[in-house]
């Protein structure tokens, strides 16, 4: 039997003490917080499936087991005569592989069993394992009769496999570490046995203070990630495990390597610890890979992958009969996804995703389905398994967002990422239908936002508050998460129905035919906003005909002054600024065409601007695809700082029907006002039939 003391100390209070300890009493006996209690309950569990037993809860929640007595003895029997060791096997992995990856690249079997504390044949299936686990990140672990166990990779492949490794096994754990040291607790040992709780620190509060500055969110998961990925880099760098001087330069992420550059100067200066250029390289294309922290914050300039993203949900629609064209709320959380996915993929950076066999087995139609069609409109990337399976998440979140009842206000606490969460929130308003409203909080925003405003916080992970009651799930929403979602609801209804406001939804909710009304406010707001968006882009739209051979910012210069002088914006010199940072990130040439789309946001823009210069000479510029181009038509589009939906929604129907086809190029790249400003009438008048007028 394989047991921490912990483990045994929990099975031997509950025998002893049946129905009386609660997980407070316990975590109170041995010293240790409720969370950690939860998480070793889980381990306990699984020991007692062993001999057909199961742990069970009193009504006042104190702890029982259930099952035969005679299995309860051989139990007892086996905890008597076993030897407790305070590792789990994914910690004594973890110390496996932090030992391969970190000396040899040789090793004898039998003096790494030595080093571990276990067995020659515990050590051959902690081998099987982790040789699969390397193979993902190109990772060789072979071993041969007579030299023992060999390691081969390069550096960066060992830092992909091992940060991946701490944040699959444990994420929790290094949230809880962080939560602790951002509250003072002094940490006596390192973070999981291997990071300095100093270093860790110095990093979370230095990427968090220049991330707030530069106004960069990620995801939960990505920001832990990126902590993760310094963290070790400091690290491996410190003990001289260098990586390769890299063979590119970071032009097609520059404004990643100027971040991370900064966040390794200031830590240079705070902990005495220098990141090499090739440390800051490889950095800041983990840090291009991330996923923002939300869908509507990405740019409309992502023509071609826009219209690749729009061909595949078609795809998928026709292949399982439903139509999921007009869903914005999809295309949107698709383009924020696979931008930094391919991006990933292309640098051989593939993420290992811990849902996938999950998402296959519950969802196998839609697996294929969503598989085939990225194979038909990506032809020139394989998309893995684990990367197909996030995008499923996405499908699955838009096919379940039709069906919603409402009663009850949820919060959903999921630091793992935009279609898991999405996923997740539709799937507890589809199971659980009690429940009306579901939204979304990153863990940041969670710890400052007013919990009065929901009746239940449902989280994919333990969070490190013990003031907080709250719901732990699985991102897949298990049966099992499902019961515990309705024993809390069962449980605390004196506490759901003590406002009146519940009373009032009853009311409203037991009239025929009102249920899936919208708000009548509500709908009028999303009338102006489409009113408003669609009478800005056709009032402001101008096509100028430049006589100028200059650069292509002197054509920019004299659009928005001119833009300035129209009231259409405030601060000329503001927007110009915003569009060269736009242009540094890459690239705005449409390839295999004449145009350029330059595309900025800016507290100075008042309303939805898009105009077009035809000029007479072409000029050269970056195109999306890094490579030079000429350009004749520089197509303008400016937008407020902050957008609706509806307004999100207008531009990317202009951006995407750029290249929707040869006549909607040749009509943008003309100099004929009449017939652009016609293609986009055209365009708003079939948004209006299919969107507002459908509904």
């Amino acid at each position: 039997m394989i047991i921490t003391s912990r483990e045994k100390s929990i099975i031997d209070l509950i025998i002893r003490t049946s129905g009386k300890h609660t997980v407070s009493t316990l975590a109170d006996y041995l010293n240790v917080s409720g969370r950690t209690i939860q998480r070793n309950l889980k381990s306990v569990e699984k020991i007692l499936e062993e001999y057909q037993l199961k742990l069970k809860r009193t009504t006042n929640e104190g702890l029982f087991i259930d099952g035969r007595n005679d299995q309860i003895y051989k139990l007892i029997q086996k905890l008597t005569d076993a030897v407790p060791t305070d590792e789990t096997p994914e910690e004594r992995k973890l110390s496996l592989l932090v030992t391969l990856l970190h000396e040899g690249p040789y090793f004898k079997k039998q003096v790494l069993a030595n080093h571990l504390g276990i067995s020659p044949a515990t050590l051959t299936v902690y081998l099987d394992e982790l040789t699969d686990w390397l193979s993902k990140f190109s990772v060789l672990l072979t071993r041969k009769r007579g030299v023992g166990v060999e390691v081969s990779a390069d550096e960066a492949s060992k830092r992909h496999a091992l940060a991946n490794f701490f944040l699959v096994y444990f994420y929790e754990e290094i949230i809880e570490s962080l939560y602790l040291l951002q509250k003072g607790t002094h940490l006596n040992e390192p973070v999981l046995g291997y990071f300095s709780p100093e270093n860790m620190l110095a990093v979370d509060q230095t990427v968090n203070r220049i991330f707030h500055q530069e106004q960069t969110k990620l995801t939960d998961s990505d920001y832990i990630g990126l902590v993760v990925y310094i963290c070790l880099s400091i690290q491996r760098t410190g003990s001289n495990l260098l990586l390769e001087e890299p063979a590119v330069s970071p032009s097609d992420y520059s404004a990643e390597y100027r971040l991370v550059e900064r966040i390794g100067a200031e830590l240079d200066h705070r902990i005495s610890t220098s990141l090499m250029k090739s440390d800051i390289h490889y950095l800041s294309v983990i840090l291009k890979g991330s996923k923002v922290q939300a869908a509507d914050s990405i740019d409309y300039d992502s023509i071609i992958l826009g219209q690749l993203i729009k061909k595949v949900i078609e795809d998928v629609s026709t292949k399982l009969h439903v139509d999921l064209s007009d869903d914005f709320s999809l295309y949107q959380g698709l383009l924020a996804h696979m931008e930094p996915s391919i991006f990933r993929l292309k640098q051989k950076m593939e993420l290992f995703n811990p849902l996938t066999d999950d998402i296959k087995k519950k969802y196998p139609v839609l697996f294929m389905a969503v598989r085939d069609s990225l194979e038909n409109e990506f032809k020139d990337i394989h998309f893995p398994e684990d990367e197909v399976a996030f995008v499923v998440l996405h499908f699955g979140s838009a096919l379940l967002m039709h069906e919603e009842k409402v009663k009850i206000n949820a919060v959903v606490v999921c630091p793992t990422g935009i279609g898991t969460s999405k996923m997740l929130a539709s799937r507890i308003q589809k199971e659980i239908t009690e429940i009306n409203s579901v939204e979304i909080l990153s863990l940041k925003d969670f710890q400052s936002a007013s919990l009065k405003e929901y009746d239940i916080v449902i989280s994919t992970v333990r969070l490190p508050f013990t003031d907080i009651d709250y719901t732990l799930v699985s991102p897949l929403l298990s049966d099992k998460d499902i019961g515990s979602i309705r024993n809390y609801l069962q449980n605390n209804l004196e506490k759901l129905t003590r406002d009146e406001r519940y009373l009032r939804t009853a009311v409203k909710a037991s009239e025929p035919g009102k249920e899936k009304r919208p708000k009548v406010r509500d709908l009028l707001q999303e009338m102006k906003d489409v009113h408003t968006s669609i009478e800005s882009i056709l009032d402001n739209f101008r096509v100028y005909r430049s006589q100028h051979a200059g650069s292509h910012f002197t054509v920019l210069n004299e659009m928005v002054e001119q833009a300035e002088k129209d009231g259409l914006l405030t601060d000329s010199k503001d927007v110009l600024h915003e569009l060269g940072e736009r242009e540094k990130k890459g690239g705005l040439g449409i390839p295999n065409t004449n145009m350029g789309l330059y595309h900025c946001r800016s507290e100075c823009i008042g309303e939805l601007i898009f105009q077009v210069s035809h000029l007479s000479q072409p000029l050269v510029i970056k195109g999306m695809d890094g490579r030079e181009m000429p350009m004749k038509s520089l197509l303008l589009m400016l937008a407020p700082a902050n957008m609706s939906k509806r307004e999100q929604e207008i531009l990317s129907i202009i951006s995407t029907s750029l290249i929707e086809d040869n006549i909607s190029m040749m009509i943008f790249s003309s100099s004929n006002e009449l017939m652009i400003r016609k293609k986009l009438e055209d365009l708003f008048f079939d948004y209006l039939q299919n969107n507002l007028l459908k509904e």
